[in-house]
């Protein structure tokens, strides 16, 4: 989860570096699939809780899923959009 308040934009080079990295990524699976694998790493954690007990970053690691869910429906939607 972001919680920075102050922005330093990134240069070109490494806006480039991470757009390569974002396409390696959503290149090995689909964007559907991806959010497929999301929910289910996702529900796996929520699973072991009962074994883990009392975790006091569970509602960091829902927003970070959450967060993931969102990067995924927005790719999906940009791949479907530039066809």
């Amino acid at each position: 989860m972001n919680t920075e308040t102050h922005f330093n934009a990134p240069s070109d080079a490494v806006l480039l570096a991470y757009g390569r990295e974002v396409h390696m990524l959503l290149s090995s699976s689909t964007p559907e699939r991806w959010k497929a694998y999301v929910w289910d790493m996702f529900g796996g954690y929520i699973l072991v809780q009962k074994e883990l007990g009392y975790t006091p970053e569970l509602s960091n690691v829902f927003w970070s899923f959450k967060e993931l869910l969102e990067f995924f429906e927005k790719a999906e939607s940009l791949s479907t959009s530039s066809h």
